[in-house]
């Protein structure tokens, strides 16, 4: 049984418990009287009776302070951190043009780093130049609409787009490895072939086959027209940028995955800002596909419709009147507006009208126009394939 008085705090057992395990008897009852009630006058000395409590609550006082006087100092301009609500979705980023520009007008891009075989761009594009291959200097002849002597050109003109229409898998993660397989078959085919100037697979990632200075076998004697200029062999004046892809007809949505249409968007500000093409002048493969032995148009459809010009920052050309039509005469049959969707559909018709008032201004029926525009066209691709390189 213990020795110690009896605590004048009330008799709080937890106070005699530690004042059990105080074996002096003189810092025993300090202890007690410390933790012992005050009454009136005495109560207000306490805090006299405890220096380390009054230093302790003195430092705690001190360092809320110096807290406080350091976030007066903060800028309320900084960004503050937000929390997100548990549940909450994220925003889904709206399909617009590059760096949040109008369709049509282009960004400022340049090249941050080249290494190995791998170049970066300051939009975030990266170009993989693992199967780049040799061809020709690109050169051509670009003839007025208007009529007059031709123009002879390295620069580019123009872009056309493809799709590879090579086999497809499911775009699944149980299939990623077939997917690649695939995809590196299509890239040696397209290599060994110089098919094309750039390929993007169905990653999103884009691979430069034939450089821009050099012309690729992505469109043959094609033709497109600006307000100024017409072209009749796209191989040498127009870059071919092909998408992994398989077109369907008269397709409403686009085919390609989002990790392709960023990729593209990218790609296309990067040839925009590197080359200053005209907006007007990115076109895909069933608008420019020609066969000049029956004069019909439609010769390949990839992309008659379809193709997600809003997405990747560009104009919706597929409202242009057709060239090949309204500028040299071309047919187009049944089939060929079946297969098309409705946007292309109303370029051709906008063609046909075209040419009606380009007849009327010369004085011509428009039957008698067209065999004019005709015979001009073969007169000029003659010209064009005198001067093909080898």
């Amino acid at each position: 049984m213990s020795t110690y008085p009896r605590s004048p705090a009330g008799g709080r057992p937890w106070v005699d418990r530690l004042a059990g395990h105080i074996n002096d008897p003189i810092m025993r009852l300090r202890f007690l009287k410390t933790v012992a009630p005050h009454i009136g006058p005495v109560r207000e000395a306490r805090w006299r009776r405890l220096p380390r409590l009054r230093l302790l609550v003195a430092a705690a006082l001190g360092t809320a302070l110096a807290v406080a006087v350091m976030l007066s100092l903060v800028p309320l301009s900084w960004p503050r951190t937000r929390v997100p609500t548990p549940g909450a979705s994220k925003a889904v980023p709206v399909a617009v043009s590059p760096h949040g520009a109008e369709p049509g007008t282009a960004a400022d891009v340049w090249l941050v780093e080249k290494s190995g075989e791998a170049e970066t761009y300051s939009n975030g594009l990266r170009i993989d130049n693992h199967f780049l291959i040799t061809t020709h200097q690109r050169r051509y002849l670009a003839f007025p609409v208007n009529g007059g002597s031709p123009s002879r050109r390295t620069a580019l003109a123009g872009v056309v787009f493809h799709t590879t229409e090579s086999p497809q898998a499911p775009f699944e993660a149980d299939e990623n490895r077939t997917l690649k397989k695939i995809g590196e078959s299509l890239l040696e085919y397209v290599r060994r072939i110089r098919a094309y100037n750039f390929v993007i697979d169905r990653f999103g990632r884009v691979y430069r086959v034939v450089a821009e200075d050099q012309a690729a076998n992505h469109s043959g004697f094609s033709v497109w027209a600006d307000e100024n200029w017409s072209y009749i062999n796209l191989n040498e004046s127009f870059l071919g940028i092909s998408f992994e892809a398989v077109s369907r007809p008269a397709q409403q949505e686009s085919q390609i995955s989002p990790a392709q249409v960023r990729s593209a968007a990218m790609l296309i500000e990067m040839v925009r800002s590197r080359y200053q093409i005209p907006a007007a002048n990115f076109v895909t493969h069933a608008q420019v596909s020609v066969n000049p032995t029956n004069m019909r148009g439609g010769m390949h459809i990839d992309w008659a419709a379809g193709f997600p010009f809003e997405a990747v920052g560009l104009p919706d050309n597929y409202a242009a009147p057709l060239p090949a039509l309204w500028c040299y005469g071309f047919d187009y049959d049944a089939s060929f507006k079946e297969l098309a969707g409705a946007r292309m559909r109303a370029g051709l018709d906008d063609a046909a009208a075209k040419l009606a008032q380009k007849a009327a201004a010369a004085g011509l029926r428009a039957v008698d126009y067209k065999t004019r525009m005709r015979q001009r066209y073969r007169k000029l691709l003659a010209e064009v394939r005198r001067g093909e390189p080898e």
